[in-house]
């Protein structure tokens, strides 16, 4: 009863906020070893081992790696000057453990894992993990089938690979003049649909590349294009990735148009897609969404 009575004592004495700010710059003011060798320090970490034990396992952590992140917030300066250092301590303590739980999740570091780029992606998935085959589900396996055409150049003799190329060049040209034509910038026509069709060489499939230029920021602000124009660019160019479009004029875009033998003149009488194009030109007023 009375070590009982101890414990309950030490764990309000350190639940203490500005007793927990004298301890931490005493540990301070004393130096490195104090840490090491100081018996109130070594309580600290067991109180907060028990203290943190739950959200360490809520995220599949031992409690002591949520005292470990515990130590290093309570050895910053920041801690100390806190109005309420045990607040800065659990924020630290539940950042940290995300991190790590999204870290070993994704089979990367703690450091990337809190980073936005990669902490959007979900946890890495063995092929066995599920009772469907990964190829029947995931769409990074559905293969664009004029994607596979645009690809798939094994036992094609020079003439036709020359051919097909010069195609694609005619389709890209036609498409910056058809943008040009409804009241888009030439020099941002053309740097916008090369910037495209770059990216979409890159890919498995236009729908994949549809979803990383959607999220480029990047090349937004290279061709300094509102969120709108942007968009509806990649439409035109590519089509609505929405599978129910896949086979219609909206879901094909101009360049599979071009490519499978639609004449430049056939698009002109469109009104959907002069439509769309056009009120879409930065030049019209299209505002930042």
């Amino acid at each position: 009863m009375t070590q009982a009575s101890t414990r309950n004592e030490g764990r309000d004495r350190f639940e203490d906020s500005e007793a927990l700010r004298a301890l931490l710059t005493r540990l301070h003011d004393a130096g490195q070893d104090a840490w090491r060798n100081d018996p109130e320090a070594a309580a600290l970490m067991r109180h907060a081992a028990d203290k943190y034990a739950a959200l360490a396992r809520k995220h599949g952590l031992d409690p002591w790696e949520a005292a470990s992140a515990a130590f290093e917030a309570m050895r910053g300066a920041a801690t100390r000057r806190a109005d309420d250092p045990w607040a800065v301590v659990t924020r630290a303590v539940q950042v940290t453990c995300i991190g790590e739980e999204r870290g070993n999740g994704l089979l990367c570091s703690v450091h990337q894992a809190r980073r936005p780029r990669y902490s959007v992606f979900h946890d890495a998935e063995r092929f066995s993990d599920r009772e469907n085959p990964l190829t029947d589900y995931h769409p990074a396996f559905h293969v664009d089938p004029f994607a596979d055409d645009a690809h798939d150049d094994s036992g094609e003799d020079e003439d036709l690979l020359l051919e097909r190329t010069m195609n694609v060049v005619s389709a890209v040209e036609d498409t910056i003049a058809f943008l040009s034509r409804v009241g888009w910038a030439p020099e941002t026509a053309r740097a916008g649909v090369e910037y495209i069709t770059g990216r979409l060489a890159e890919s498995v499939s236009r729908r994949s590349a549809f979803e990383v230029l959607r999220r480029d920021r990047q090349a937004r602000a290279l061709l300094d294009l509102p969120g709108t124009s942007w968009t509806t660019l990649l439409r035109v160019v590519l089509g609505n990735p929405d599978p129910a479009l896949a086979h219609t004029n909206a879901g094909r875009g101009m360049l599979v148009r071009l490519l499978i033998g639609e004449p430049l003149r056939v698009l002109w009488r469109d009104d959907d897609l002069v439509l769309t194009a056009g009120l879409a030109a930065p030049a019209n007023g299209s505002e930042e969404p």
